[in-house]
């Protein structure tokens, strides 16, 4: 996979998976779905983080990282 994440957006992604992550773990939500999915999106901004690669960028042509 080629790299299409810069390191302004790897920090944007970095910081919500993070929060979103505490935001699950540490509120009691009624239903848990709602915590489920929560985890999820986390999960998805925080592996993106790591590869450095965003599959939805790639499908639409997108380019943040400034290193060709």
């Amino acid at each position: 996979m080629r790299r299409n994440l810069g390191s302004t957006d790897r920090i944007v992604r970095m910081i919500l998976g993070v929060a979103i992550g505490y935001f699950a773990f540490s509120t009691e939500i009624e239903t848990s779905w709602v915590q489920t999915l929560l985890y999820i999106i986390s999960a998805i901004l925080l592996i993106t983080t790591l590869v450095g690669s965003c599959p939805l960028y790639s499908i639409f042509r997108m380019n943040t990282c400034e290193v060709k």
